[in-house]
């Protein structure tokens, strides 16, 4: 491969592939918005978005995608030949770099792609995520997408569901294709890569793949509960009427924006929070518990205050004042044995908000600290005493051009 350099009048095709909800329309979107900021015109060219302006009638059902059904497959046929045409037209004419976002799965719709698109180079890019939670997560929010509004929300999930069957019918491998890359959706990994030309944009293709992105990510500690009052860790406490006062006051802050999602802890204070946020969003907003936002579970010490495990297990307070990062309650956690499952949580709630513009997360204070450690760079010693209030949120900014993170008060923040 040759260096980048000199390809700045060079055009290209992308052409998503893979079943669906596997994440393709957000990595095409993430692709899209990050060259477009470096002044590349880049446009996406979505067979789904088509399809529901060229055709009047529902095609919801999962038998318009059946592949014994002609005339579904005529219909498909005259989508994808379409959307090739408009791709290549815009390439030849100002555009720089075309994304076709489709299933593209089948040996036979790909071979389609390279003869009517022979002018410029085509990098495929299949996304795969074998996590059946996070499956089972993206068919429930497909499920609840306009299009299946005319069926119960269990008719568009079974309906979903056998739409995804009929794509692994036709399904086939990569074979002649002269440039792909197998792609991790839920974790940003690549995991194959064959190229055979010379590619424009590559190297930042690669790193938009790569990276955890974010337009605007909401943290926010839950409110002051009970056991807040005497410095117990662990339990299950409610909010005190303080804390319902700070929630409501993050409510009033985040009214003006949309929010398709509020993830949060599943303990009743997290939950708590976050259902108090939820009322007050603009749009419906789902409240999603993730067990990978759960607090640190202490063991040994879990529902004690710290008074408590200093007087009674001065050797666990003494050892674990010592290296607080690094240290696990005897049959708990520590923040070392929090990274696996927090970054896993993140992952989670930035897969299932796809392209939305506004994420909030409700969590814990040990849980918060592993959250904005993976976006912010802190020494490991460090992490245990980043500043987590109960009365102010972070506000989190992580894409390939901009970095940002901010505490802010409520207040001061409608």
């Amino acid at each position: 491969m040759i260096s980048e350099m000199g390809f700045e009048n060079q055009k290209m095709y992308i052409v998503m592939v893979g079943l669906p909800a596997m994440g393709k329309s957000t990595i095409a979107f993430r692709i899209k918005e990050s060259l477009l900021a470096e002044d590349t015109p880049t446009e996406i060219f979505n067979n789904g978005d088509l399809r529901r302006r060229m055709i009047s009638e529902n095609t919801s059902s999962s038998d318009f995608y059946a592949p014994d059904n002609p005339q579904g497959v005529d219909l498909r046929e005259k989508i994808a030949r379409t959307n090739l045409e408009y791709a290549r037209t815009f390439l030849q004419e100002q555009g720089r770099v075309a994304i076709l976002d489709a299933t593209n799965v089948s040996r036979q719709r790909r071979q389609l792609i390279q003869q009517m698109l022979p002018d410029h180079p085509i990098l495929f890019i299949e996304c795969v995520n074998n996590d059946e939670e996070i499956l089972d997560a993206s068919i429930t929010r497909k499920a609840s997408l306009p299009e299946f509004h005319h069926l119960s929300f269990a008719e568009a999930r079974k309906s979903f569901t056998q739409r995804i069957d009929y794509y692994k019918k036709i399904q086939a491998p990569f074979c002649d294709e002269r440039n792909h890359i197998l792609v991790d959706s839920l974790n940003n990994r690549i995991l194959d890569i064959s190229l055979t030309d010379s590619l424009p944009y590559l190297d930042q293709i690669r790193d938009i793949i790569l990276t955890s992105t974010v337009s605007n990510l909401y943290l926010v500690r839950h409110g002051q509960t009970h056991d807040n009052l005497v410095n117990r860790i662990g339990g299950d406490a409610r909010l005190t009427q303080e804390g319902i006062g700070q929630a409501k006051a993050m409510a009033e802050c985040f009214q003006s924006i949309s929010a398709p999602y509020i993830f949060c802890g599943p303990k009743i204070r997290t939950i708590q929070t976050a259902q108090i946020i939820r009322k007050r969003q603009r749009l419906d907003c789902g409240v999603i518990p993730l067990t990978e936002f759960s607090e640190i579970y202490a063991g040994v010490c879990e529902s004690m205050t710290y008074k408590e495990i200093k007087d009674s297990k001065p050797e666990i307070y003494q050892a674990r004042l010592q290296d607080k990062y690094n240290y696990v309650y005897p049959g708990g956690e520590g923040y070392v044995s929090m990274k696996e499952r927090i970054d896993r949580g993140i992952k989670k709630a930035l897969f299932l908000s796809a392209r939305a513009e506004h994420i909030i997360i409700v969590g814990h204070q040990a849980a918060n600290r592993m959250i904005l450690s993976h976006f912010l760079y802190r020494r490991e010693q460090d992490v245990p005493y980043i500043y987590v209030p109960q009365n102010r949120f972070y506000h989190i900014v992580s894409t390939q051009i901009k970095k940002l993170i901010e505490l802010k008060d409520p207040r001061e923040s409608k």
